[in-house]
């Protein structure tokens, strides 16, 4: 459905960006944020399903300065460098520069594009949490197993609604830190735990639990509906 496009951001690189159009009646932006394999198949199956009910959605490939095209499998050599890409190469400021671009392009000259939603999954789930916090121009965010989360931006929160998807069996998110970010009740978010790993919601991972990416994605459907979506 989709296709791979390119787009300025705000340093002038030019990357590349996942485009899909919505079916039928546009509902308003999503801006989803890849987990640090870059924009992989998984992706843009994400991004083909969201436009199917009826978001406009644009995934940028946030990798494309360090190594464009880059797309990795879930272990060996390659994950090694998905890992040296996130943690050490790629500056997660930028990240949110890049999101905020896509936020601008879907929302359009004087918000004519309607609202604005995103999504992350791993490193884009932090992502997409700290741009619930930092970006007014937000209707809802959805948040996948972000590690930075209960972590690093606990303490604020979110702008606009949100909720927060975590698994119970995440051995990289402890859930004395989850419990922590729930604890704190921020008004604005919701925070969910599924009897699930790290990963839940991709088919492609040994951590994949079908129930519950079908309820994580139903609670964030909802979300987006009730928010002008």
């Amino acid at each position: 459905m989709g296709e791979m496009i390119r787009m300025t951001m705000d340093d002038g690189a030019e990357i590349a960006v996942y485009h899909a159009q919505p079916e039928g009646e546009r509902r308003g932006g999503l801006v989803l944020i890849q987990e640090i394999f870059g924009v992989t198949d998984h992706i843009r199956e994400l991004c083909d399903e969201y436009a199917a009910d009826g978001y406009e959605v644009l995934a940028p490939a946030l990798f494309d300065r360090e190594h464009p095209g880059f797309e990795s499998d879930y272990s060996g050599p390659q994950f090694e460098r998905a890992v040296e890409l996130a943690r050490q190469l790629h500056p997660f400021e930028q990240s949110l520069k890049d999101a905020q671009t896509c936020i601008d392009a879907l929302k359009g000259a004087n918000g004519s594009g309607g609202p604005v939603f995103i999504t992350g999954y791993c490193y884009g789930g932090s992502v997409a949490w700290r741009m619930a916090q930092t970006s007014p121009d937000l209707a809802a965010a959805s948040c996948y197993y972000g590690s930075l989360v209960p972590t690093q931006f606990a303490d604020q929160a979110p702008q606009c609604a949100a909720i927060a998807h975590f698994g119970r069996f995440d051995a990289g998110i402890p859930m004395e830190g989850v419990e922590a970010l729930i604890t704190r009740e921020h008004p604005t978010a919701q925070i969910f735990v599924y009897e699930a790993g790290h990963g839940f919601n991709s088919d492609r991972r040994k951590d994949y639990h079908e129930p519950s990416a079908e309820l994580a994605r139903e609670r964030t459907l909802m979300l987006f509906r009730a928010c002008g979506g």
